[in-house]
């Protein structure tokens, strides 16, 4: 049964209750399903309803066990939170609970406020499982940051930090080797686009050597033609390439963070406006906001004038 990453978490939380030679394991899992579960992303919700509606295509041992009352998918405190009003209230909830939450790198979503909330609590666990790319959030909380800002607020990273690399959604080297390999008319030629700099050469040269078959790693600017030569054959040829690489990472850079804090200044401007509907909000806490909505557009004025 193929799930997404969402699915195939809730399908190992469920199948944990059939350990039965661990009693350790099995006293910790009975305590761990008194909390419950959320689901906190509207994509993940909706996807596990595609699941839900076609399960006639799950595999046959799966369906034999729906047929006997045990959905993969369905288990004893699974909720589901729809509303960004349901998302904010889990962090104003001081049960115990396990919240999955999107995006995977922590960039966007809901997932910033939960991080915000939870990441200064030593009691809390932040379990990451898929690739974190360098320069995101996730990227530094896993690999060992202190303290990382959040909505321009710095927050101490006190929590339990794990990380399960297995659950990824790429494949590795050895996947994409089996990929080419698959093809009974092999790839003429091969370009790598994503994946770190490193990572990228190493599979360059093992699909050279192993397969023959030309590859390339191009680099930001570059503009490549495919066509035919005089002789009838393949030929890919660069035609265009910025020479300052630096320049062109610099300017790439630039353009990704302005698109970071759009994000991020759309997401507060959500939460933002929520708290300030919030009749019980404390007259000192509304003067808070405001103070760090004006340090924000000072920093804002001060790159535009600068």
């Amino acid at each position: 049964m193929q799930y997404g990453r969402t699915q195939e978490i809730l399908y190992e939380i469920n199948k944990l209750k059939e350990v039965k030679d661990d009693d350790e394991f099995r006293r910790k899992y009975k305590t761990l399903m008194k909390s419950n579960v959320y689901v906190d992303s509207p994509l993940a919700i909706s996807a596990t309803e595609v699941f839900r509606e076609n399960t006639n295509l799950f595999e046959e041992q799966i369906q034999e066990e729906i047929m006997q009352g045990d959905n993969p998918l369905e288990f004893p405190g699974l909720k589901f939170t729809q509303t960004a009003d349901e998302s904010k209230a889990l962090n104003e909830d001081p049960t115990p609970s396990i919240i999955i939450s999107a995006s995977g790198m922590c960039e966007v979503g809901r997932i910033k406020h939960h991080l915000k909330h939870n990441l200064w609590n030593p009691k809390s666990t932040i379990l990451f499982v898929g690739y974190q790319a360098v320069g995101t959030l996730g990227y530094s909380i896993v690999n060992g940051a202190k303290k990382v800002k959040i909505f321009g607020e710095e927050i101490a990273v006190n929590a339990r930090i794990e990380y399960i690399e297995g659950y990824s959604g790429h494949a590795d080297q050895e996947g994409l080797m089996n990929f080419i390999y698959s093809f009974i008319n092999k790839p003429k030629h091969i370009f790598l686009v994503h994946g770190e700099e490193e990572s990228q050469t190493i599979l360059e040269e093992k699909i050279k050597q192993e397969t023959g078959i030309p590859t390339t790693v191009p680099e930001f600017g570059e503009t490549y033609e495919i066509g035919i030569d005089q002789e009838n054959e393949e030929k890919v040829e660069m035609t265009h390439r910025i020479e300052r690489r630096i320049t062109s990472t610099i300017r790439r850079e630039v353009i990704d963070r302005l698109q970071k804090l759009k994000d991020e200044i759309k997401d507060m401007d959500t939460y933002v406006r929520q708290d300030l509907d919030d009749n019980k909000l404390k007259d000192e806490d509304i003067f808070r906001i405001n103070e760090k909505i004006k340090d924000l557009e000072k920093q804002i004025i001060n790159v535009i004038e600068g």
